[in-house]
């Protein structure tokens, strides 16, 4: 049984002390490649560097927290995405974010800088990791909108109606180790077809338990979701890897 935990954050300084160890471990659970996302361009270089020495199991999504609605630090990633777009499996995590940003200002900055990386990965052919912390409809109305089509939704926590929507329209929808509590979650994985879904764990958080989490745990979310559909642990591991090399054209 391979997995793939399609997002998460290594470059947290959390890991500085034992991200070997933890990528060992992964691996040793099943996990055999893992995409981990830069929110900054200091990020941006420390992931690459991780990934060069992990080369072949840490793959690099580059992007920036939505919530830095900074032009400068926007056009800084954008640089370091053109310049190693050969080393890149995605764009992101890019999104909205209105829980901590509720101004109206600061959300029409954001749906602007948003535009921006969609215009970006479309530039580049990249595919899209979106974040949309309670702004799920407003994200995918977005992206309906500017049609783009390569699109994976982490962690998303908007409700089901719009998932379904997006879902109908090609956008894959990553389902994080929190789902073994979440009810919110669980009510995506039902609704959602098992061919829509892919599995991360965002460590080091959205755990299945207290504490720091970390690609390890991924098992947890693919146990959840066949209890949820009723089928084999297996079948979903096969699909939503099948789903994570296609979607970041990765070769395992």
């Amino acid at each position: 049984m391979k997995l793939i935990d399609v997002h998460c954050h290594l470059a947290d300084p959390c890991f500085d002390r034992d991200c070997d160890e933890v990528v060992k471990r992964a691996l040793d659970s099943g996990v055999v490649a893992i995409v981990t996302s830069s929110q900054s361009l200091e990020e941006a270089l420390k992931t690459a560097e991780l990934c060069k020495r992990h080369r072949g199991v840490l793959y690099h999504s580059a992007g920036l927290d939505p919530c830095l609605l900074n032009e400068e630090a926007v056009l800084q990633v954008a640089e370091f995405i053109k310049r190693n777009r050969d080393q890149l499996v995605a764009i992101g995590e890019v999104g909205l974010d209105f829980h901590k940003v509720v101004e109206r200002d600061r959300k029409e900055k954001q749906h602007k800088i948003f535009s921006f990386w969609i215009s970006l990965a479309r530039e580049l052919d990249l595919p899209l990791v979106v974040h949309s912390r309670s702004a799920g409809k407003y994200a995918v109305e977005q992206l309906l909108a500017e049609g783009v089509e390569r699109v994976l939704m982490h962690a998303f926590d908007g409700k089901v109606g719009y998932a379904i929507k997006a879902a109908s329209r090609g956008f894959f929808f990553s389902i994080p180790t929190s789902v073994v509590y979440s009810q919110q979650k669980q009510k995506l994985v039902k609704h959602l077809p098992l061919e829509s879904l892919m599995v991360e764990t965002d460590s080091p958080v959205l755990g299945p338990k207290p504490g720091r989490n970390e690609p390890a745990n991924l098992h947890y979310a693919v146990e959840k979701i066949a209890e949820i559909k009723g089928i084999s642990i297996e079948k979903v591991a096969e699909i939503t890897f099948r789903n994570a090399t296609a979607f970041f054209e990765i070769k395992t």
